[in-house]
């Protein structure tokens, strides 16, 4: 989902009623006092031929919740289970959101739009269904920055303010609320399949199998072995770009794995600042089990428990055939992306794999910020100030070819970065002031520094 938007005929869809009533809840939005538009993502309304609302039909639907024309007629809860930190969780679902609706974008692709903070539903447990408004600017700005980035992510489409006070232990208290819509290609995760699983449902493993095939993958085989090699090819190309990027989710649970490869649901995420494979985004994750360095085993280990998952409709020795290529396939994508982030053409797998080892080992002797290294690299240019550890990947570099003509936008000005200090700076503004001027400034840059990488 990172091209370049195009405008869009508005064209819902319906297509997640066929699987039947076992596999969501119809649930009600919850009433909130305020409605106050704070994010709109205009980019990709066009795209899904939602530009041309204005406000207040924008309010109606996307916190008030009036149904799309043509789309589903109520929210949804889904269903699922998860290993959470590896252990495993039969009492979760939708718990503080639903699928809204259903659209196609200007390619024809299935999208939903889902939602975070509209309220309680049957798997809320003892939580409130709401979103604090600092976690709705910290999930835009994620999403923001990693869609720039080339990260394969879901997108913020809309950000309101609500006008509740929220108690919450992990920030001051009371805090602001909101309500969050993200647009992505499904969301369904590999805790989807762990619950049917669970339930001993074969008929509805096939049934998923087939949805997911066919509006994530084009794939009408509804052949299980065959879902577990696109899931697998698309998660160990999202843990390649996480890499590239520089960026630790925090909470790589299974029910967070969806089953497009889209990163998404945004909680406690952060930037590396340098390359340190133990960086944690979480302050709970006391063993580093998602620290940035183990992210590809991370996503590796869950795959495993999709093709458990799958075994009552599949036969285990392709499965784990399958499982056995996932180390040579993120090797493939996290080369590719990080010459993507350098702006080069590749080469030979061979001196594209010495490159990446190069880099890493300048980047974690010398502790050079990873936003620094790439600005300053951007398009192969040879930057002496950075020191002889970088010697052996510049010699390396030298020898690729720019994939663009546009490098000088690169090396003007500072490098294009989103750390915790700037992060919380941006939320002061607006939690001290009501000032949204510095955060929408940022993502405009964002948003240029996204254009320039891809052009």
């Amino acid at each position: 989902m990172n091209s370049c938007p195009q405008p869009a005929a508005y064209t819902p869809a319906t297509d997640i009623l066929s699987l039947g009533t076992d596999f969501y809840d119809p649930v009600q939005a919850a009433e909130f006092p305020m409605a106050r538009l704070r994010f709109r993502n205009d980019r990709w309304a066009a795209r899904v031929g939602l530009g041309d609302l204005d406000e207040a039909a924008w309010i109606a639907h996307f916190a008030r919740f009036r149904p799309l024309p043509g789309s589903l007629p109520q929210p949804l809860a889904l269903r699922y289970h998860g290993h959470q930190f590896r252990t495993y969780n039969p009492d979760i679902g939708d718990g503080r959101g639903f699928l809204f609706a259903q659209v196609r974008d200007d390619r024809g692709r299935l999208l939903d739009l889902g939602t975070k903070g509209s309220g309680q539903t049957p798997y809320s447990r003892f939580g409130d269904g709401r979103l604090t408004l600092k976690g709705g600017v910290r999930e835009v700005l994620a999403t923001e920055m990693l869609e720039a980035l080339g990260v394969e992510t879901s997108k913020s489409f809309s950000l309101i303010e609500t006008g509740e006070a929220l108690e919450r232990g992990d920030e001051p208290s009371p805090t602001r609320s909101a309500v969050l819509v993200r647009l992505s290609h499904g969301h369904i995760r590999i805790g989807s399949f762990q619950r049917l699983a669970y339930f001993g449902d074969s008929d509805g493993l096939r049934r998923l199998t087939d949805y997911v095939l066919r509006h994530f993958y084009g794939d009408e085989s509804g052949d299980p072995v065959r879902l577990l090699d696109h899931v697998l090819d698309a998660t160990a190309r999202l843990a390649g770009q996480y890499m590239a990027a520089g960026f630790v989710h925090g909470v790589l649970n299974t029910d967070n794995i969806n089953l497009s490869g889209e990163s998404f649901d945004y909680g406690p995420w952060r930037f590396a600042p340098r390359w340190e494979p133990g960086f944690t985004a979480a302050y709970f994750d006391h063993q580093g089990l998602y620290a940035f360095g183990r992210q590809p085993e991370a996503i590796h280990w869950n795959l495993m428990q999709l093709a458990i998952a799958l075994r009552p409709i599949a036969d285990s020795a392709p499965l784990i055939d399958l499982l056995n290529l996932y180390g040579e396939r993120y090797q493939h994508a996290v080369t590719a992306a990080f010459l993507w982030r350098l702006g080069v053409r590749p080469r030979q797998p061979a001196e594209d794999q010495a490159l990446l080892q190069a880099i890493e080992r300048g980047l974690r002797t010398t502790g050079t910020p990873i936003a620094d290294f790439f600005h300053t690299s951007f398009g192969g240019r040879i930057d002496d100030s950075v020191g002889d550890a970088f010697a052996e990947a510049h010699a390396l570099l030298g020898r690729y070819r720019p994939r663009q003509h546009r490098r000088d936008r690169f090396w003007d000005g500072p490098p294009c970065a989103l750390l915790i200090e700037e992060v919380e700076q941006l939320w002061a503004a607006i939690d001290r002031d009501d000032d949204w001027a510095p955060l929408h400034a940022k993502i405009a840059a964002i948003r240029d520094f996204g254009a320039a990488l891809a052009d």
